[in-house]
């Protein structure tokens, strides 16, 4: 029996051995096999400066911490630091990175902060290898293309100032019939207007007959010149020469004498009532001729520096729809509209057929050409936050950078690029947006602030 017990103990003991050695070398395994994979730590998707070894919560908001791998891969030696230096005031290509005094004349030296400008990488994402087989992005090379911007404004059809005129009372007198019944009459050139008393016309229509009947008794030189003034000055005075030969005929001037219109147009303001004096000068009706109209345009003040005068202008009308009218800019105001910030530009139309009216509201299409000197990128490759227009680019396997550039105009789904791309540069046309959600969450852009708030 106590043999039989010593064999059990004796077998105790081997497996136990075992079992420790086995233990020892799975621990060394696990251990090396830790060393092989990525590191994990604990990250805020609202503070990416938070970082941990263990799981936990933010100690800002308290939000579960989120495990990012760390691949360990090295970076391409790229400086994330903002620079500060100090410079002098009155010498400002004296600098020091330390504040002091300075050197040349003594006076306290002034910080300068290294701005972000156009061509810096502001940003920073490394991507991790399951995330590589989800993200397929695709590229664009920057280069020179024609671009030609179809800009869409707005226009209203106006009387032509121009083409404005009046009909004035040429002598003193009093209206006593007016022939034309209301503003918006179109009256012709010859129409009647209406019928004027005036002795100082009868007195000039006497003379006419006496200078008449005197040249045609004696025919004389004299007798011609003063029959030559005054029909010259009843023409001025507004009669027609059918007028004042009738006159002659009947050998007597009637006392109320009748005006024609000596032009054409739309009555604008009917000033001529029965029983009215007029003074010399007075306008009986101001008229518009509307066989030439313009067309003031509402141009936008980002657009402003772009129309030129002579550019090709194609109008369209809803009361005339399918039809176009096409003209070109005539006038440019000199400024900018302060409450509406429009700039207005005119364009002349030809209205020999009466259809356009003032008030009319037009659609305005003005093709702007842009050159062909400019970078341009797809408008979709470009992250507008409002304060800066950054794109993204490859620099290695897993690692993007995003990259500050300046942009000009944008036409056809194309922006120009004045600075920070060179042509052939490839830069993120999809998965652009993805990049850039990738440093907002896990902090790619923090690293590149330089501790301090943009």
């Amino acid at each position: 029996m106590l043999n039989l017990r010593k064999k059990y103990f004796f077998v105790l003991v081997i497996m136990a051995f075992f079992m420790v050695s086995c233990s020892g070398h799975d621990d060394d395994h696990l251990h090396d096999h830790s060393h092989d994979g990525p590191s994990v730590y604990y990250t805020c998707s609202m503070h990416p400066e938070i970082k941990e070894d263990e799981p936990g919560r933010c100690p800002i908001c308290h939000m579960n911490l989120t495990p990012v791998e760390d691949d360990g891969e090295e970076d391409d030696g790229f400086s994330t630091e903002r620079k500060t230096y100090w410079k002098c005031e009155n010498f400002p290509d004296v600098t020091s990175q330390t504040p002091g005094p300075c050197p040349l004349d003594g006076t306290d030296m002034i910080k300068v902060d290294d701005r972000e400008a156009p061509g810096d990488v502001i940003a920073l994402v490394r991507l991790r290898q399951g995330q590589l087989e989800h993200f397929r992005p695709s590229f664009f090379p920057v280069s020179t293309m024609q671009m030609k911007k179809n800009s869409r404004f707005l226009g209203t059809v106006l009387e032509a100032e121009e083409k404005e005129s009046n009909i004035p009372a040429r002598v003193e007198g009093r209206v006593e019939r007016v022939h034309v019944r209301s503003t918006g009459t179109y009256i012709r050139q010859g129409d009647l207007l209406l019928e004027f008393y005036s002795p100082q016309l009868i007195s000039a229509g006497e003379e006419y007959l006496i200078s008449r009947q005197n040249y045609e008794s004696q025919r004389s030189e004299n007798f011609r010149n003063l029959l030559r003034q005054s029909e010259e000055r009843l023409r001025q005075w507004g009669v027609l020469p059918s007028q004042y030969e009738q006159w002659a005929r009947q050998g007597s001037v009637p006392e109320i004498i009748r005006i024609y219109s000596p032009l054409s147009g739309i009555v604008r303001q009917r000033n001529a009532v029965n029983g009215r004096y007029f003074n010399e000068g007075e306008s009986f009706f101001d008229l518009v001729d509307l066989s030439t109209v313009w067309l003031e345009i509402d141009v936008f003040e980002t657009d402003s520096a772009l129309v030129q005068l002579g550019q090709e202008v194609e109008i369209r009308f809803n009361a005339f729809p399918g039809e176009t009218w096409r003209s070109q800019i005539d006038f440019i105001d000199p400024v900018i509209n302060r409450s509406s910030r429009t700039l207005k530009v005119r364009a002349t139309i030809d209205n020999s057929d009466g259809l356009l009216r003032p008030g009319m509201v037009a659609e305005a299409n003005i093709e702007i050409d842009l050159g062909s000197d400019k970078l341009v990128i797809p408008r979709s490759a470009l992250i507008d936050t409002g304060r800066r227009k950054v794109v993204w680019f490859r620099t290695g396997e897993r690692t993007y950078r995003a990259r500050l550039i300046e942009t000009g105009q944008e036409a056809g789904g194309y922006v120009q690029v004045l600075a920070g791309l060179e042509d052939g540069d490839e830069i993120v046309l999809e998965g652009n947006f993805l990049l850039d959600a990738q440093a907002q969450i896990f902090g790619g852009y923090e690293e590149f602030r330089g501790g301090r708030d943009d």
